[in-house]
């Protein structure tokens, strides 16, 4: 293997950046428009490219460079309109549509493909990346992410064996420190990167799984869980769907999680949790803490269940799909304290960190636990080990795309400090939203803000108590569909509720501010038809 292909991707292993000056967007009025008007239509078909000539892809080798500049320009087109532009657009749930057809038995070739695609996804593409989209905590795209998003493709590495890319692996390797310096996690933990939360928490909770069988004496990953009895898993009501997803693809099942809850809301009732523990008589458990739950952002105590669980011979687990970023931001790192003597913590990258889609990490204290579970044998398999690893073997995927590029690349460009400034901005942005709507005579905050989300409902003069679900239920409804923010509802302590959540590096005051006015506005309509 030529040297320089193993010795590049290591020279990019900087200290973590501390800071980045980045410009801030420029507030700007928002059209309202049909992007049918805006895009022109749907090109005929045929109308770019071979008309039907189309036979192989490597026919299409004349017309790359004439594919990479409609790429480009599309995107541009896209880009500038995004801060601009409805969320959701007229055409959401028709655009794709007009792709349908039969397989053609030969194609019109890549520029006449990716221009008919182009106009379908300006027409018809959910402007999640734009600064009003407040919806399921996602992110948008930086601009170095977004770059190496385009790099990504272009390289098309395949980061499962080493062999298959010692500059993807290193990269990666390289990646996850940085984000253990990041978060402040101990040095010698190991970590992988996956598509998301979902994958994120399979991969910690798949090992909290693997050392719970070890410490009855049996390897679940060879002989299986049948022999035992059920894995006792210990919760609060915070606990996340992809949490329990997890539990139920590692055959542990759904059902089995103990929730441990003192009132409606779901906060954890820490001595029912303790007393189940100490029932145990230190018998192996596993204990998920949640570091910000989705309707109003709150943290488990995750300082004492660690205490308690490490106390108790359990695996703690910490859920931190967006919020082990608070621990960036002074103002709120005391909430996850404690996390560094947990045994698996896991986040999201494309929530804060801003990379685009599909990214996730997981970290482990005991590193040797991934290749117990994801490890496989095959005759071709080569490699392996700490400085030269095979991914495939440390995680769920075999082929695994090269996520490690966006990561390093917005870290590179940001640096530690961009992103504390970032968090911080984000949650003087929800406490502005959260004044806004205490300060409103039509609007109830329903919880106080402690990270980047803000739960409140419309609850206007005369309505009683029996019709506020209903009118907020169409009111999510409105607000969805006008599109000019875009957020749904949610149900707390019982209610019909909103939680706008705010991650998005282009969300400034004026966007904030458009969503309390629509929400009004709405409001006010769907209050006169009642």
């Amino acid at each position: 293997m030529p040297a320089i292909v193993e010795t590049i991707a290591p020279s990019l292993n900087y200290a973590l950046p501390m800071a980045s000056k980045t410009n801030a967007r420029r507030p700007v009025d928002l059209p309202v428009f049909s992007s049918m008007a805006v895009f022109g239509g749907w090109p005929e078909r045929g109308a770019l490219g071979h008309s039907g000539e189309m036979t192989h892809p490597r026919d299409d080798l004349a017309n790359l460079n004439d594919v990479m500049d409609l790429a480009r320009s599309e995107a541009e087109r896209y880009l500038a309109a995004l801060g601009n532009s409805h969320v959701r657009t007229p055409e959401a749930e028709t655009a794709a549509k007009s792709l349908r057809g039969p397989l053609p038995s030969k194609g019109d070739g890549a520029p006449t493909a990716l221009a008919e695609l182009a106009a379908a996804g300006h027409a018809g593409a959910i402007r999640s990346a734009g600064p009003r989209f407040f919806h399921f905590v996602v992110g948008g795209a930086t601009p170095a992410g977004l770059g190496a998003e385009w790099l990504t493709a272009t390289l098309d590495q395949n980061v499962g064996m080493w062999a298959a890319s010692p500059f993807g692996a290193e990269l990666e390797l390289i990646a996850v420190d940085w984000l253990k310096e990041l978060f402040e996690l101990p040095e010698a933990w190991g970590g992988v990167l996956v598509t998301g939360a979902t994958m994120a928490n399979f991969v910690g909770l798949a090992c909290g799984r693997r050392w719970w069988g070890l410490q009855h004496g049996v390897d679940v990953d060879d002989d299986g869980i049948a022999s035992l009895e059920p894995m006792p898993v210990f919760s609060s009501g915070y606990i996340h769907a992809s949490a329990t997803k997890a539990l139920g693809m590692l055959g542990v099942g759904r059902s089995q999680v103990r929730l441990f809850e003192r009132d409606e809301r779901g906060r954890l009732d820490i001595e029912a949790f303790e007393a189940a523990l100490e029932r145990l008589g230190g018998a192996p458990s596993i204990v998920i803490a949640n570091a910000g739950e989705v309707n109003a952002g709150d943290f488990d105590p995750i300082a004492q269940m660690v205490d308690i669980g490490n106390r108790h011979n359990a695996w703690i687990h910490v859920d931190g799909a967006f919020g082990l970023f608070s621990r960036i931001a002074p103002e709120t790192r005391a909430l996850t304290e404690g996390i560094e003597n947990a045994h698996s913590v896991i986040s999201d990258g494309h929530k804060w960190l801003n990379v685009p889609h599909d990214c996730g990490f997981a970290f482990v204290r005991d590193r040797s636990l991934l290749g117990g579970v994801f490890g496989a044998t095959a005759s071709y398999y080569v490699g392996g080990g700490d400085e030269q690893p095979n991914f495939a073997m440390l995680g769920p995927e075999s082929s695994r795309k090269a996520r490690a590029l966006a990561v390093w690349a917005t870290l590179r460009a940001y640096g530690r400090e961009g992103y504390r400034e970032m968090v911080e901005r984000h949650l003087a942005l929800t406490r502005r939203v959260a004044q806004q709507v205490e300060r409103a005579d039509d609007l109830e905050l329903l919880a106080d803000v402690t990270l980047n989300i803000v739960c409140f409902r419309f609850r206007p003069a005369g309505v009683p108590e029996s019709e506020l679900d209903d009118i907020n239920l169409r009111l999510g409804d409105a607000i969805l569909a006008d599109g000019r923010v875009y957020f749904g509802t949610t149900r707390f302590e019982g209610k019909v509720a909103f939680r706008p959540a705010i991650v998005n590096y282009r969300t400034s005051e004026s966007d904030v501010d458009l969503l309390i006015e629509v929400v009004r506005e709405l409001g006010a309509e769907i209050t006169v038809d009642r």
